[in-house]
């Protein structure tokens, strides 16, 4: 029993060892599989399901690359899986675009395939409001981004002004001015911390001298080339005291504070200067220039100190059998383009008379600079609208109105939809045409802002099939998308038509009452909160609808007042140039390669130009 008993203790205490041993093990295996992991071999491993993907995360980057381990003798392996598994990764892009550098992903082939957005349309000559696009990745979640980031949507915002800024961007000037504000603003960050420990008084000081310092050049610097000649060492002394305020133990609340307060105020400095940006660059698109101030000024002196005889031909301006041309401005040398131009390339310009409405301010000026420049053998006849014996009590002189359009629509920034267009329509001197010709029962109405380029006698042979007004359709806006149009039974599918080149039956228009039904519409409409140009569009719309005749798109292209993509093409097989918007070819913030198309026209020799540096 005792040697039975003896077999049995020693079993137990074999099973005892054992037990013992497999619990020391599982204990080593527990601590030495975290480190493993914390010290990357398990990179090492192959998976068959699993492929570790290099993170887009600098950080990550940054702490992978640390690491001692190489994995060259994977990267074959791995490239293979990838080519694999790659089509359905999701790729994450940052579209913005003043940050798209610095939040690139590593995967460099990444594209994003666009913004959709719904179409928002505003037919407001005030910016449009900000608005939001969501973001569809391939493969990934849709991100929400600020639309004006970008400049397709920047001209829903701002209007050309975003285009003429892309063209004339300057290089930096100020790069050193930026970099010390940089500093001033860290410095002053970390101050307020560093001044609150008693055994730092010498770096407070010196943190105090170097802000004051750097506050003293920047009232005197706005450019790099202000700067004073020891600027170098003030850097150097800044960028030392800020590392040595960084090494101590600070507020980081504190600091965090003051960085939002400085990042606040740059993000209001910049706002309120884009806004003065844009209102002088509408300022200066809507202000005549000095220049042809002068110019009006010296002609109407000339005009009464030579005494000028008017030698016009009164029968021609009133026989219905020749082709007339009616011009609508205030600017001399757009309305000597107009005529320049058509005369220059008519067949026979004998038939041609053109009457020019211009305001009682810029009368005696036209009359004295076509006296001093005639066009061949067509007759010019200016008329003072305010002067015109006619019931309207409405006789002040209106130039056509250009209505900004903006809006967003199908998959692509780039695509035509996504951009900002100018509708030229009727103003109110326009209703006032068949009463002040009520001899004549055709007439072809140019704007000041276009060019001829084509012989347009076969506008007169047209038949118009009982319309009233023969246009060039806008289709790539429709009325449906115009959201000021509130009252009236308006056809959302129909195309908007333009003004710029409008052949006009003046019997028709008689017939029909066009001018009655505009004035009863405008007076229906008005007093609604609307301003007068939003009425003044939906009551030309009305007064037109299904009275306009559709020209060929070849008798006129429009957008060389806005639109830096115009087809070179297009633009030579077109008849007519109209350079509706707000960069005008007689300004200096025209759009260079459309200038040369208005230039050729313009009378350069004539010594008054030279006299006011009249040099669009």
């Amino acid at each position: 029993m005792k040697g039975g008993g003896g077999i049995v203790g020693g079993g137990g205490k074999r099973r005892w060892k054992v037990l013992v041993i497999g619990v020391l093990v599982l204990v080593i295996l527990s601590m030495l599989v975290p480190l493993a992991f914390l010290l990357g071999l398990h990179n090492t491993f192959h998976s068959p399901g699993i492929v570790t993907v290099q993170p887009s995360s600098p950080f990550e980057r940054s702490r992978i690359n640390a690491t001692k381990h190489s994995q060259t003798d994977l990267s074959e392996r791995v490239d293979q899986v990838l080519q694999k598994i790659n089509p359905v990764l999701p790729k994450k892009t940052e579209i913005t675009e003043g940050y798209r550098d610095m939040n690139r992903t590593s995967i460099s082939d990444s594209k994003n395939r666009g913004l959709p957005v719904s179409p928002a349309v505003v037919a407001n000559p005030s910016p449009a409001n900000k608005t939001k696009t969501e973001v569809s990745h391939k493969g990934g979640q849709g991100a929400i981004v600020n639309a004006d980031e970008t400049q397709r949507t920047c001209q829903v915002k701002y209007g050309s002004y975003c285009l003429w800024r892309e063209e004339n961007k300057e290089p930096m000037k100020d790069a050193k001015v930026k970099h010390m504000k940089d500093l001033l603003f860290v410095a002053r960050a970390y101050y307020p911390s560093i001044a609150k420990m008693p055994s730092q008084s010498q770096l407070t000081r010196d943190m105090k001298q170097n802000i004051q310092e750097f506050e003293r050049v920047l009232i005197v610097s706005s450019a790099d080339d202000d700067l004073p000649p020891q600027v170098d060492k003030k850097f150097e002394k800044m960028e030392a005291v800020i590392s040595k305020a960084k090494s101590f133990p600070v507020d980081c609340n504190n600091v965090d504070k003051k960085l939002r307060q400085i990042l606040d105020l740059t993000e209001d400095e910049a706002s309120f200067h884009m806004k003065q940006s844009v209102f002088l660059y509408q300022l200066a698109v809507h202000t005549m220039p000095k220049s042809l101030h002068c110019l009006s000024m010296r002609l109407t002196v000339e005009y009464f100190k030579s005494g000028s005889v008017d030698t016009e031909d009164s029968e021609k301006f009133s026989d219905p059998s020749l082709l007339h041309f009616v011009i609508i401005s205030d600017n001399i040398l757009a309305s000597s383009v107009v005529i320049n131009s058509t005369v220059l390339h008519a067949r026979e310009s004998r038939n041609f008379v053109f009457h020019v409405l211009t305001s009682e301010q810029n009368y005696f000026a036209m009359k004295q600079w076509f006296i001093r420049n005639p066009c061949k053998q067509a007759a010019i006849q200016v008329l003072n609208i305010e002067k015109l014996e006619l019931d309207s009590s409405d006789r002040t002189l209106s130039l056509p109105t250009e209505f900004r359009v903006s809006f967003l629509s199908g998959d692509n920034l780039a695509s035509q939809g996504n951009r900002t267009h100018y509708l030229s329509m009727f103003s109110q001197s326009h209703y006032l045409l068949p009463k002040i010709f009520h001899k004549l029962k055709k007439v072809v109405i140019l704007d000041h802002d276009v060019v001829v380029q084509r012989d347009l006698s076969p506008l007169w042979e047209l038949d118009m099939e009982g319309k009233v007004n023969g246009a060039v359709k806008e289709c790539s806006v429709r009325l449906g998308q115009l959201k000021s149009l509130k009252g009236g039974s308006f056809d959302a599918n129909a195309c908007l038509w333009m003004s710029g080149l409008n052949v006009i039956d003046l019997a028709r228009w008689r017939e029909l009452g066009v001018t009655e039904a505009y004035h009863k519409f405008y007076k229906q409409m008005s007093g609604g909160g609307e301003s007068r140009e939003e009425v003044a569009l939906q009551a030309s719309l009305l007064a037109f609808q299904d009275k306009v005749y559709a020209l060929d798109d070849r008798w006129a292209v429009s957008g060389l007042g806005y639109d830096y993509y115009i087809n070179t093409q297009t633009i030579k097989n077109a008849a007519t140039l109209h350079y509706n918007g707000n960069m005008k070819p007689w300004l200096e913030l025209g759009i260079p390669q459309y200038k040369d198309f208005w230039r050729n026209h313009l009378n350069r020799e004539d010594r008054f130009l030279s006299d006011c540096n009249v040099n669009p």
